[in-house]
């Protein structure tokens, strides 16, 4: 064969491999622009800040909520908290709280009951007051360490029964005097968390439990614009008897919480000045008889009833249920309630994210929401 021959041959040979690279680098060209290119990519904010493109980003959605952490068995404290009128304007450190329960006493009178989980040692709570029995109800829900100064007589036999862990002032323990505003010495008894777990180690109490967090909370905020039967939620006033019990709340659209009053006057913490908020309330209507000495009330904290979950201006009818003393109250949407399309009636109430004031109002009492 002559070298002319071979020659041709191997040209040949040539265009052939290059045109097979060519075929191949095109297969890649299409395949990049029609699954690697399409992938999503992250995004520098500090670069697309710096040039006038558009960036078009997915909505946050948290792991986790903010206002508890829901997987910690850290063992909460239930502190029972002044809130009587003259003494409204002492009370500290009700913003750290995650759940605030307002409860009737007698007289048509309220009482706080504030939980507290994985705060700083140093948050000074207060003004610490006097026990009732149906207040240990909703400490026992949630597996707390129940905090009080002073007691009625059945919340005393309660408490000296062992029913539940508890921390008593007139006992001495993790309590001081502070008097800022020269008040009666029954509006003076603070606390700190510091001071409540220091006395937890000293008597080898119990730090955690197995009980899980009391409400479904919502890693967003729960809409409820769009639910069947909504009413519009700005203010929400809440008596527990005539002036000067009526407690109230008047919604911020700009931060989406709700301002506390009491009797008209805004809420302010005593220590830092800020305002006294809460994201959702739930309104809770309950019965109540006199007890055997027919003074303090029996409020029927077992059983069912209806009420209102109310956040970020609006409110929907919800029912509650409780089986047993211990046993955690359950809060349901009404049979019937459709939220975005979706008939939710009989499931739990999905909560948003932040604390929760849950206010026991008795079926006597008139509650507006408007």
């Amino acid at each position: 064969m002559s070298r002319s021959s071979k020659g041709k041959r191997n040209v040949k040979k040539l265009l052939i491999v290059i045109i097979l690279i060519v075929i191949l680098a095109v297969i890649g060209i299409v395949v990049y622009k029609n699954v690697i290119a399409k992938k999503p990519q992250k995004t520098d904010n500090k670069a697309a800040a710096t040039t006038n493109e558009t960036v078009d980003e997915e909505p946050v959605v948290k792991e986790k909520v903010d206002v508890v952490d829901v997987n910690s068995n850290t063992r909460p404290y239930a502190i029972v908290i002044n809130d009587t009128p003259v003494a409204v304007k002492v009370q500290e450190g009700l913003n750290k709280a995650y759940i605030v329960y307002e409860i009737p006493t007698e007289g048509n009178t309220s009482r706080l009951l504030a939980l507290y989980k994985d705060v700083e040692d140093s948050l000074v709570i207060g003004t610490v007051r006097s026990a009732r029995h149906n207040f240990i109800d909703y400490a026992l829900e949630s597996d707390a360490i129940f905090c009080c100064y002073g007691w009625s007589h059945y919340a005393q036999d309660d408490l000296n029964s062992g029913v539940i862990d508890f921390f008593q002032g007139l006992h001495g323990g993790p309590y001081y005097r502070n008097n800022p505003e020269g008040l009666a010495s029954e509006h003076t008894a603070y606390t700190t968390i510091g001071k409540l777990n220091e006395a937890v180690q000293s008597k080898g109490m119990r730090a955690t439990t197995e009980r899980s967090t009391l409400l479904n909370y919502n890693v967003t905020d729960t809409d409820l614009s769009l639910a069947g039967e909504v009413k519009v939620a700005n203010k929400v006033k809440i008596p527990y008897g005539y002036a000067p019990e009526v407690a109230s709340f008047e919604y911020n659209a700009e931060t989406k919480m709700y301002t506390r009053y009491e009797n008209g006057k805004q809420c302010t913490d005593h220590n830092n000045g800020e305002a006294v908020t809460t994201k959702n309330i739930i309104v809770q209507k309950v019965n109540y008889s006199k007890c055997d000495d027919g003074y303090y009330w029996d409020i029927d904290t077992i059983g069912s009833g209806e009420g209102y979950y109310i956040t970020n201006g609006y409110a929907v009818a919800i029912d509650w249920s409780k089986a047993a003393r211990s046993g955690q109250t359950r809060y349901t949407y009404k049979e019937g309630t459709i939220i975005n399309g979706e008939d939710v009636g009989g499931q739990e109430i999905s909560v948003s994210d932040g604390r929760t004031w849950i206010s026991l109002q008795t079926n006597s009492q008139t509650l507006t929401i408007e």
